[in-house]
């Protein structure tokens, strides 16, 4: 299995609209092969912003890059421009293989 996470430091006071783009995105996940589970994770609030972490179960790391080179994901992602005001930086990702 492999896992992959984008985390977010989103404004303080733009969670509820950050979760709410979310809410209403149209996924296209569950018709990708290998793709097992989603997540949308709310963090700690620090001095600064809220930590979210969009976090995603594959069954290998194949499937996962595959899906990063699809069209799917290229329509999936082309509304991502609409939380960019709500978050400070760039998304910062992460991959994980499972071991146990």
């Amino acid at each position: 299995m492999y896992i992959a996470m984008n985390r977010f430091k989103v404004i303080l006071g733009k969670e509820n609209a950050f979760e709410e783009v979310w809410r209403q995105r149209e996924s296209r996940l569950n018709k990708v092969p290998g793709f097992n589970s989603f997540h949308l994770l709310r963090g700690p609030q620090l001095e600064d912003y809220t930590l979210f972490a969009s976090h995603t179960t594959w069954q290998d790391k194949k499937a996962f890059d595959a899906w990063t080179h699809s069209d799917a994901f290229k329509k999936a992602h082309a509304q991502a421009g609409q939380t960019k005001a709500l978050y400070r930086e760039h998304p910062h990702f992460e991959g994980f293989d499972v071991v146990l």
